[in-house]
């Protein structure tokens, strides 16, 4: 019974710092600097890093970047095939 409280607590603690260390990853940033970061300011650093990734997909020329990589990248791709 103990054992299932306290493993219930630290899935709870834990949730919100691997929540924003999964979406800084998937943005190409570090896991671990923002799971570090939720972890000491949990709800903090989950806006602070939705608002960056939002500024950067609200970017004009960071939408002309993506677009770019992910072009060069499916060109890469092909080349390795042929």
């Amino acid at each position: 019974m103990m054992v299932d409280l306290i493993l219930g607590a630290v899935f709870v603690l834990l949730w919100l710092p691997l929540v924003t260390g999964y979406c800084a990853r998937s943005y190409d940033r570090s896991f671990w600097l923002w799971f570090a970061l939720g972890c000491v300011l949990p709800i903090v650093s989950f806006f602070v890093l939705l608002a960056l990734i939002c500024r950067e997909q609200w970017s004009p020329g960071q939408k002309l970047l993506n677009e770019a990589r992910r072009i060069l990248a499916e060109a890469e791709a092909h080349e390795v095939e042929h």
